[in-house]
């Protein structure tokens, strides 16, 4: 359990590194990009991926680039999400975002459906509804919007994320740790590309403190995967507990961390949310 714990507290860790950036005013677009060269880096030298020309007659490249264009995108909208619905509520929509992939694969897939897992996604929605902030709030340029949008955003994309990296995984044709340096590799190509665009078309000033948070950012981040993997593998016949150690985990330190250390408010119905969400992840690993 203690590659879990790592696990748990390095997502968390991604959260607040977001969350103190935009109080110490460093550019979230900035920190994301340059998260991905570390990205890259570190998944070429701790995951070895096995790879050759050879590979890539038979790689999944559509997967790869729209994969390749949601990761940052997404990663753009968690960073909203956590400026204006605080790291509680967003940390609960990241962490149930796994109810998209179960409902593809009953819909989808043809997955036989277990009335149990049903039981746990309805009451994993419930949670959702009751934890998301439905108030509005306003934006750097004092405007209306909606805060909700920003934590119904993280649990669409990450969702869609968890489906189409279960499609790449399904392309045995090529290791999964091979994949998965290339869609960071794309993903870094779209970030740059972007970053290009943000500074010489939008005219934002190039930080340098942004590059050294995007390298912090990038460590923890790549530590989370890394050390998520290392649970399943140590505890290979126990998958629901490194699953619900995972999540439980998350959404625990996130709201202790987001209600303590941010002084975020929660309402009554906010904290039914969370206990919610915990309940129907305990239903889904133990069905």
């Amino acid at each position: 359990m203690g590659y879990v714990l790592l696990s748990v507290i390095c997502s968390v860790t991604v959260s607040v590194i977001l969350k103190l950036a935009r109080r110490y005013q460093v550019d979230t677009v900035q920190i994301i990009v340059w998260n991905y060269p570390v990205a890259v880096l570190c998944a070429w030298f701790f995951l070895r991926p096995e790879w050759s020309l050879a590979l890539l007659a038979d790689a999944p490249f559509v997967l790869y680039g729209t994969l390749a264009v949601l990761l940052p995108g997404i990663f753009v909208a968690l960073g909203a999400s956590i400026r204006y619905a605080g790291i509680v509520r967003t940390e609960i929509a990241q962490r149930l975002s796994l109810f998209i992939a179960l409902m593809a694969a009953f819909l989808l897939f043809g997955e036989r459906t277990q009335p149990t897992k049903l039981i746990g996604v309805a009451i994993g929605i419930g949670g959702i509804l009751c934890s998301i902030g439905w108030h509005k709030g306003r934006n750097q340029f004092g405007l209306n919007h909606r805060v909700w949008l920003y934590p119904v955003l993280v649990f669409l994309g990450y969702g869609v994320v968890d489906i189409l990296f279960k499609q790449v995984a399904q392309h045995a044709e090529v290791p999964y740790t091979a994949s998965m340096l290339l869609v960071f590799t794309l993903a870094m190509v779209v970030a740059l590309v972007y970053l290009a665009y943000h500074i010489l078309g939008k005219r934002k000033p190039f930080s340098a403190h942004a590059v050294f948070w995007g390298m912090v950012l990038g460590g923890f981040n790549f530590a989370n995967i890394l050390f998520y993997m290392k649970a399943h593998r140590a505890l290979p016949e126990n998958p629901s507990i490194v699953f619900t150690g995972m999540n439980v985990g998350v959404i625990a330190l996130g709201a202790l961390i987001g209600i303590f250390l941010f002084n975020e408010k929660l309402s009554f119905i906010n904290k039914i949310g969370i206990i919610l969400a915990v309940i129907s992840v305990f239903i889904i690993a133990y069905s």
